[in-house]
């Protein structure tokens, strides 16, 4: 027989038992059915033949390989601009390059009090929102810094010429400078990973609650710099063209341009292997739909070969052109149990789908003046239709302020590749390199590409960029 002391801890035991596994229930059943964590990776200037997934065979990146086999995989996905800071204001509101209100790429431009973004709609919504990384529409002490665009922390860069360097000495946490050790020491804290740890750390802190963190990167944008072991896995691989400084931006000397590009992706990657790695750990992973997409094509300046990798895939052109090279990017799907594993889905899509795919995850309203259109009917079902009834629209102001504009309507793409000059035309299904204009061969289609381009554009509002506060002394 037990004595009263052994009675009393069995029956407290068994309490404490049922209690416990009555909260992990309730638990369970409160992340059912709550709506989804949303995640969104951006990288900066990874082009759509930069993975092996889409084709790569001379850069490794297992991990989002391994997403594109337990998601699902975009083949016609387009970023919102052939460049940085467009590319984002479209991504975060929802609208195409047409009507997004940042349009110029000088990355001082910022985001205006009434300009909602997708990150306020979900804060609404009751999401806790993150970002770390690279925001670029709006510097410190302006309108819009991300905690006035919807986030409820920020850890990263501001401005966007802050982050072409690596080793800078700071980056901004919410509204203070948050000092790094390149301060006294260069090249001690590689900057990617020191945002991806604070990234993983919010994910860690907002696990009870629906969360939606934005990890736009900065690999492998701009400076051709990396860590040591991860030029280390690549040297010796490629044939190299040394890299001399750019006194512009002062970028160091590069020895090894191709190898340091290949470690910058590798380590990308390995990066959002650690976040899925987390989901696992923190049994989150079945109830986040994670998305990985660029915000344009690759770049063929400051060191890089994009040739060498046939990084635009098999696409013309590069970054800034309005061609497929620079536009059409990798975009990656995963949600395990909702988002068929190993699908290849064909609808064209862009950034700006991306608002209101979110506000439906969330179960939230959208603003009625969206121009994109959701993509969780295409997410959930792959025998969704691979038609698209609207048209996709992009545009960008060049120095002088004049607009280079593209279109796709159907297999019709319309290409003005200079302010002013006449409009190309190419059918992308017989012509997916866009090497034969049919401009004079199809009048009807042109006719209408160019009322299409001419509708869907509307005058900026004023472009205000203003000098980043800390001037040029980011590294």
């Amino acid at each position: 027989m037990p004595t009263r002391r052994e009675f009393l801890y069995r029956t407290t035991a068994a309490a404490a038992t049922t209690i416990t596994a009555a909260a992990h229930a309730q638990q369970t059943q409160a992340r059912r059915t709550r709506p989804p964590n949303i995640i969104f990776i951006l990288a900066d200037d990874l082009g759509y033949g930069h993975l092996g997934c889409y084709g790569q065979t001379k850069i490794r990146t297992p991990h989002l390989d391994r997403m594109a086999a337990e998601g699902m995989r975009f083949t016609d996905a387009y970023a919102g601009c052939t460049v940085c800071a467009p590319s984002r204001s479209s991504l975060m509101t929802g609208l195409h390059t047409g009507h997004t209100p940042i349009r110029g790429n000088e990355g001082g431009v910022p985001l205006l009090p009434e300009e909602r973004t997708v990150a306020e709609m979900l804060q609404g919504a009751g999401y806790r929102t993150g970002l770390f990384g690279k925001w670029g529409l709006g510097d410190a002490h302006t309108t819009g810094v991300p905690n006035k665009k919807g986030f409820h922390e920020f850890f990263g860069y501001l401005h966007q010429l802050h982050a072409h360097f690596y080793y800078t000495h700071f980056l901004w946490k919410n509204d203070k400078k948050a000092f790094l050790a390149n301060r006294h020491d260069w090249r001690r804290e590689y900057t990617h990973d020191r945002i991806a740890q604070e990234g993983l750390d919010f994910l860690r802190r907002n696990r009870g609650n629906p969360f939606f963190l934005y990890l736009p990167f900065t690999i492998p944008h701009a400076e051709l710099l990396a860590p040591d072991d991860s030029v280390a896995e690549y040297d010796g691989q490629f044939p190299e063209t040394p890299f001399t400084s750019e006194p512009r931006m002062h970028y160091a000397p590069n020895p090894k341009p191709k190898a340091t590009i290949a470690g910058m992706i590798t380590r990308l990657d390995r990066t959002v292997g650690q976040v899925f790695a987390l989901l696992k750990e923190l049994s989150l992973d079945n109830d986040t739909i994670v998305f990985f997409a660029s915000d344009n094509g690759p770049d063929r300046l400051n060191g890089n070969d994009p040739d060498f990798f046939q990084a635009a895939g098999p696409f013309r052109g590069y970054k800034t052109d309005m061609y497929e090279g620079g536009i059409r990017v990798p975009f990656i799907a995963r949600w395990p149990g909702k988002i068929p594993g190993g699908t290849v889905n064909h609808y064209p899509c862009a950034f700006w789908d991306f608002f209101p795919t979110a506000a439906e995850l969330a179960g939230a309203t959208a603003p009625t003046n969206l121009d994109g259109k959701s993509l969780v009917p295409q997410l959930l079902s792959p025998t969704a239709t691979a038609s698209r009834s609207t048209g996709l629209y992009w545009e960008r102001s060049d120095e002088k302020g004049g607009i280079l504009q593209a279109a796709r309507l159907g297999d019709w793409k319309a290409v003005r590749p200079a302010p002013g000059a006449p409009i190309e035309l190419y059918n992308l299904k017989s012509d997916i390199g866009e090497k034969t204009n049919l401009a004079r061969q199809q009048p009807e289609m042109l006719r209408q590409m160019d009322d299409f381009l001419q509708s869907s554009h509307r005058t900026a509002r004023a472009q205000t960029s203003y000098p980043p506060s800390d001037g040029r002394r980011f590294h």
